[in-house]
């Protein structure tokens, strides 16, 4: 059974809050853009193997996506776990097309596409890496002797996958997604021991779930942009195109005519994700070129949020975190 469902990556609502509110002229646009475009292929992947895993099991398999868990010194993140009384199961899922050739003896991954190489980092370094923390979390929280069982996974069957002849690494770790159950199944009944109770099953899957901690990275930080460069006003769902103007309690597009009611809501989110969870009457004003701070008020007053401050010191709390899956 899926007890951790995979849901839409904020990191990905990030960039393209940021994307949408820089020039295209602006220095940092293609690589967001890059990024964006990287991340969704890797969703897309991700979410391509939910069909495969679908032949699991569900009294037998307990599946999460998207785990990030503290080993005590570092955080790290696994696509999907699977946990039976027997193994566990550290999918690390990769959305590359073309042919990909696994060399061990520098520790890449080589990519042709095209007639053009490219140079991928080796992701059983990165498997590994994460098999060690899964560990050393485990026994943290005492659970010991436990089997891992690390796999990559190329979601795209038409991937082709090449290495050295004796390179037997590959061949037991790297799969096509339509091998998985199949994999899984071998590995399940080459084992007869069960190392968990059913109870300690539910008990670890519970303690997982409970010491998930979603990611926050600031990625105007992280791209070196300042919330100056960033384009103010709301941005048109039809075309675009910023900023709308509020006339008797509607957005109205002046590019496209376009009008809205709620366009505001989307220009809030975008606050809420890249600048602040907070914000006053004349923050909604600078951010959303609002003319008064009677419909500025007024907009505020509609969102239902909590509300701490008196007068000018009213500060309105954001809740978008019911739409967002932290990353």
């Amino acid at each position: 059974m899926i007890v951790k469902p995979r849901k839409y990556p904020i990191a990905i609502k990030k960039l393209k809050a940021i994307q949408g509110r820089l020039a295209q002229s602006h220095p940092k646009y293609e690589i967001i853009s890059e990024n964006i475009s990287k991340r969704l292929a890797g969703y897309k992947g991700e979410k391509s193997l939910d069909y495969h895993l679908s032949f699991l099991d569900e009294k037998t398999f307990h599946i999460m996506h998207d785990v990030r868990l503290f080993d005590g010194k570092h955080y790290f993140h696994i696509d999907t776990l699977i946990l039976s009384r027997k193994f566990i199961y550290l999918l690390e899922v990769k959305n590359i097309s073309g042919t990909l050739f696994f060399d061990n003896q520098f520790n890449q991954l080589i990519r042709t596409q095209n007639n053009t190489k490219e140079a991928f980092p080796d992701p059983l370094i990165q498997v590994e890496r994460q098999c060690n923390q899964l560990n050393k979390w485990l026994k943290l929280n005492k659970f010991k002797n436990l089997h891992i069982k690390d796999l990559i996974v190329i979601s795209s069957p038409r991937t082709i996958l090449e290495t050295f002849p004796n390179n037997e690494k590959i061949h037991q770790k790297v799969i096509h997604s339509a091998k998985l159950p199949f994999k899984i199944k071998y590995f399940e009944e080459s084992q007869e021991k069960n190392l968990l109770t059913e109870n300690q099953l539910n008990k670890l899957s519970k303690l997982m779930i409970e010491k998930h901690t979603p990611g926050n990275t600031d990625y105007l930080e992280l791209y070196n942009i300042s919330d100056v460069e960033l384009q103010k006003g709301v941005i048109c769902s039809n075309c675009s195109r910023l900023p709308m103007e509020i006339r008797r309690g509607r957005w109205i597009c002046n590019y496209c005519h376009f009008i809205s009611k709620d366009a505001h809501l989307s220009a809030l989110e975008d606050y809420f994700l890249l600048i602040s969870k907070e914000i006053t009457n004349a923050q909604i004003r600078t951010f959303l070129k609002i003319p008064s701070i009677y419909i500025a008020n007024k907009i505020l007053t509609s969102l239902k949020v909590n509300v701490t401050g008196k007068n000018k010191g009213r500060v309105y709390h954001l809740d978008f975190d019911s739409k967002i899956q932290n990353y």
